[in-house]
């Protein structure tokens, strides 16, 4: 039974959304604030956090930037509807994914367990030390485990996803609903950038080619390619 963490100063809306869980086969406990939700996130205790951005003191945004310093535990955001700089920011800071607020806990249970497959997915030890190997880049999926060149790439559940299947169809251009499908565990929503965000961030953690481009190009109105060579 996957365990959540529920980080959210609406204490009505935290006790609803645990006890539709706990009826979808999620263990569920919640804090209703930031400094709490930080401690608890990085206890080990749980497979996953479903962090509200806005909260007093310790606001979402703050507290997803303390979890990452320590941990690469999965975060849900739960966002205000519309607010599409609260759901950048929390995607450039490590957040997998974001649901809008209101929410139905139909889909936030629909995203949780997205989220979780991408993190620990079935049949995980096996082949688990068969890499894929493009270029300088070496996966272990059934271990989540990631090597650039001759280092370990730190990566999220959402990232190590996309960067997976761009690199299984290395040399060929992925487009953006395929990548939403297939990493994000959901259809691409309109105007959703979120695709955008975490490419962003692997181009970061992956740096330049050796010819000053990047290793995942943009194939613009089409998608994303990992280049090979």
């Amino acid at each position: 039974m996957p365990k959540v963490l529920l980080v959210d100063d609406d204490v009505e809306l935290s006790e609803l959304l645990g006890e539709y869980l706990q009826q979808e086969g999620f263990d569920t406990d919640a804090v209703h604030d930031g400094e709490a939700g930080v401690a608890r996130a990085l206890d080990g205790g749980f497979d996953i956090v479903v962090l509200d951005v806005m909260m007093p003191g310790v606001d979402g945004i703050e507290a997803l930037r303390r979890i990452r310093m320590a941990s690469r535990i999965p975060v849900l955001m739960l966002t205000a509807r519309g607010d599409d700089v609260d759901r950048i920011v929390g995607l450039e800071l490590g957040a997998d994914d974001y649901v809008p607020k209101p929410c139905t806990p139909r889909e936030l249970a629909a995203r949780l367990r997205a989220i979780l497959r991408r993190a620990r997915p079935p049949g995980e030890t096996r082949g688990a030390d068969e890499p894929l190997v493009v270029g300088p880049l070496s996966l272990w999926p059934g271990r989540r485990r990631a090597q650039w060149r001759s280092g370990t790439l730190a990566l999220t559940s959402t990232e190590f996803g996309l960067l997976e299947v761009l690199a299984r169809q290395a040399g060929r251009v992925v487009d953006k609903s395929e990548l939403s499908e297939q990493a994000l565990g959901r259809p691409l929503a309109r105007f959703d950038r979120s695709i955008d965000v975490h490419v962003s961030s692997l181009r970061q953690k992956l740096g330049q080619r050796d010819d000053g481009r990047s290793w995942i190009e943009t194939v613009r109105g089409r998608g994303y390619q990992f280049l090979l060579g």
